[in-house]
């Protein structure tokens, strides 16, 4: 699967764990169920997640790769 960044349409995407992957290019944190976005996250300074979900779903899903 390709995924894209939901955040800055980057496709310089890492994978990190089992559905699970970095975003290089903005630093965010993607979990993925399907093939779709289910949660991001902005990687704080420290190492900790600060949810943006909130920013990024309201009623739609996204989906993770065109």
């Amino acid at each position: 699967m390709r995924v894209i960044c939901p955040n800055c349409s980057s496709k310089d995407i890492g994978k990190i764990g089992t559905n699970q992957y970095y975003c290089w290019n903005c630093y965010v944190e993607l979990s993925v169920a399907g093939d779709q976005v289910s949660s991001i996250y902005q990687v704080e300074e420290d190492g900790s997640l600060q949810s943006l979900n909130d920013l990024f779903f309201d009623e739609q899903i996204m989906p993770a790769h065109m």
